[in-house]
């Protein structure tokens, strides 16, 4: 009876380990990082919302006058880049930098103005302190200005399905092929 129950309990852990149950992400993952967010459309989520698809993350304020504008368009151009079925599978979460004037509201009129596909791209806020720590986490410098302004470094992360980060591009301007690559490579 023992010998049945210990082949019964090792049945259901491979069975619910094959059926892609959550589990622990490695200890270099970005998702280890507690941080709550508050995506476009005022939903909560949680920074590994796009866990099991590669993910590029970053760090913008829809304010920004200008390099957030070339930040998002060479995400953009990363994306074109992508063959349908690569781009089906991977997604973009873009967090605020600036959380007290980033509302769900403002955050969805930039979606809506950027013409990004709110499937696969999300645009989400958090706490100051969150943001702090995942902007070092990430490799961005960045400081608020007086007038209201930031003035930040652009780092472009891209993650893999468990949330490392195995690429990154300050490129602007022109596509990063070899960001383009690492993606195709994560999202086959």
């Amino acid at each position: 009876m023992r010998r049945a129950a210990g082949w019964l309990l090792v049945a259901l852990v491979a069975a619910r380990a094959a059926a892609g149950t959550p589990s622990e992400p490695p200890g270099d993952s970005l998702y280890r990082l507690s941080v709550p967010l508050v995506d476009q459309a005022g939903r909560a989520a949680a920074l590994d919302l796009h866990r099991g698809r590669p993910t590029i993350v970053s760090l913008f304020y829809a304010s920004c006058p200008n390099v957030c504008p070339l930040l998002v368009a060479a995400i953009q151009r990363i994306d074109a880049a992508l063959a349908d079925a690569e781009r089906a599978r991977t997604r973009v979460l873009l967090v605020s930098l600036d959380p007290q004037r980033d509302t769900p509201a403002a955050l969805e009129q930039t979606a809506a103005r950027l013409g990004v596909d709110r499937s696969r791209w999300t645009l989400a806020r958090a706490a100051e302190t969150d943001v702090r720590r995942l902007a070092a986490a990430l490799g961005v410098q960045y400081r608020k200005l007086p007038d209201g302004e930031f003035n930040h470094s652009t780092v472009l992360a891209l993650l893999d399905r468990d949330g490392r980060i195995v690429a990154r591009s300050s490129v602007l301007g022109r596509l990063d092929e070899e960001f383009v690559e690492r993606l195709r490579h994560e999202a086959r």
